[in-house]
């Protein structure tokens, strides 16, 4: 028997087909596999603020399921129900914690904490929550503070500075510095025009002098090698010669013994002398008034 499909059949058909590739389509581009196998918790928030329908949920930052369902709990208001779809290998200890963590760009995402008992939470189960200090709350309480403490600092701060800046000393200080800047460029440019027009003679007399220092030096070359060429040898020979005649000439006059030393030592040979030059002159003397006794003349 042949089955006839009418068109309105078809049509319905198409749309539900159109409709599940519709539902699969948007859960697939919102990360969520309906093909995946998992295990379903619930866990409850005061505030979802930042969580989104597929935000991760991870143990230690590994990705161990997403967020499916987030719901509000009509029976207990002020509680936010949200389903978590876990992978079907993970086990949870009865007392894990589930917190939700903020982060700078991606909003929130559910961190589960493994706890230590040995009873496991069975699917479905509800999961203890715990409440972990946003971003916000954490700038807000540790940031804050400080801030606080450091703006009275900042006004007075601000307040002194303006006083500085208001102050006329300090214009007239900085007046009084663009006057010395032009100073030092103006003794700058003396210097330049100094340094132009003196170093080149200040070099020539520089060369001039080391000419007369070459000739200087060449001449006391020339004057050691004369000196060089001197008998210096036989000339200190001669010195040393002449001073051992006056060491043996002042020997023999201290020497009593010897002529010389009778001479300057011995009184008596020197009264002699004396009286023979006395003799001597008196004859002299005598021979000048009595030439005749002394000398004849005869004439042949």
């Amino acid at each position: 028997m042949k089955i006839k499909f009418s068109k309105e059949l078809g049509i319905g058909i198409s749309f539900i087909v159109a409709v599940l590739i519709l539902v699969f389509g948007i859960n697939y581009l919102k990360g969520i596999n309906l093909f995946r196998p998992a295990n379903f918790y619930y866990a409850e928030y005061p505030n979802v603020s930042g969580l989104e329908v597929s935000a991760p949920v991870s143990i230690n930052g590994y990705k161990v399921g997403q967020v499916r369902e987030i719901t509000y709990d009509y029976q207990h208001p002020g509680k936010i129900k949200v389903l978590l779809a876990l992978n079907k290998n993970l086990h949870l200890p009865a007392d894990s914690k589930a917190t939700l963590e903020q982060t700078m760009l991606s909003g929130a995402f559910v961190n589960i904490i493994i706890g230590k008992s040995s009873q496991m939470l069975s699917v479905g189960d509800m999961i203890e929550t715990q409440e972990v200090p946003g971003l916000l709350d954490a700038i807000s309480g540790d940031v804050m503070p400080a801030v606080n403490n450091i703006l009275p600092k900042v006004d007075s701060l601000l307040a002194n500075l303006n006083t500085l800046v208001a102050d006329p000393a300090l214009t007239a200080s900085i007046r009084r510095l663009d006057g010395i800047t032009e100073s030092v460029l103006g003794v700058t440019q003396g210097l330049n025009a100094t340094v132009k027009g003196d170093v080149p003679r200040v070099m020539g007399d520089v060369k001039s002098i080391t000419h007369r220092i070459d000739t200087v030096s060449s001449n006391l070359v020339a004057l050691s090698a004369t000196l060089r060429a001197l008998p210096i040898a036989s000339t200190m020979d001669n010195v040393s010669q002449i001073t051992d005649n006056l060491s043996s000439f002042s020997a023999s006059l201290n020497n009593a013994n010897s002529t010389l030393g009778l001479l300057t030592k011995d009184p008596e040979l020197y009264n002699r002398i004396n009286q023979v030059a006395a003799d001597v002159d008196s004859l002299i003397v005598d021979i000048k008034r009595n030439p005749k006794r002394y000398i004849s003349i005869k004439v042949f």
